[in-house]
């Protein structure tokens, strides 16, 4: 089935589109600041979640991933497993259907292309599990981001990860993940508009 992946580069690891998950098993990826954001500040831009009580967020991301319908021809993002226990979580979507990766900026600093390129995919958050961090499972999860873009006709690919300069950031704040996975997974820096932001492509088409 297209956008299937398996990661071979640690054992036990699975990575399926978000309709072949359970709803419950993506809840138990999603805590803490990840649970109450339900992957919508990304969709919603700041204004409008902020004002969503967490339970409509849940709703709409359900919607959306359409958990639990393998048989759905669209979702949002993809779900890890290592030994059939969910571990990870990667958003990646249209990018003109992000409204605060749209508004804001910083990915925008020194560019000139439209925001509204059905064609240009994004990898917005990254969540990993607690009790399964610090493992290298943000690196399949990108790579697996990548083809599925790739297979559902995405001409390219963009992150905006964090350069940690090898200190210790709170994982909240690093839902956008690391440099190091979408270099690995081939992308290349277009931009570095603050001291630690970057903005990286991968060109598909």
């Amino acid at each position: 089935m297209p956008g299937r992946t398996r990661a071979g580069d640690i054992d036990g690891l699975r990575i399926v589109p978000a309709n072949e998950a359970s709803w419950d098993d993506l809840q138990a990826i999603l805590t803490g600041t990840a649970g109450r954001c339900q992957c919508q500040r990304q969709r919603l831009g700041d204004r409008d979640w902020w004002y969503l009580p967490v339970a409509e967020r849940g709703a709409i991301l359900r919607a959306e991933t359409h958990c639990d319908d393998p048989r759905a021809t669209e979702t949002i993002g993809l779900v890890g497993y290592l030994d059939d226990e969910p571990v990870a979580w990667c958003a990646v979507d249209r990018r003109s259907v992000y409204g605060r990766l749209r508004g804001s900026p910083v990915p925008w600093k020194g560019r000139t292309e439209s925001r509204d390129d059905p064609d240009v995919w994004a990898i917005p958050c990254l969540v990993v599990r607690r009790g399964y961090r610090g493992r290298g499972l943000t690196y399949p999860m990108v790579a697996a981001a990548v083809t599925h873009a790739r297979s559902r006709g995405a001409h390219a690919i963009e992150g905006y990860p964090m350069v940690t300069g090898g200190h210790e950031i709170t994982w909240d704040e690093m839902s956008v993940g690391a440099v190091g996975p979408f270099l690995a997974a081939g992308f290349r820096e277009v931009s570095a508009p603050t001291k630690r932001r970057r903005v990286v492509r991968l060109e598909l088409a």
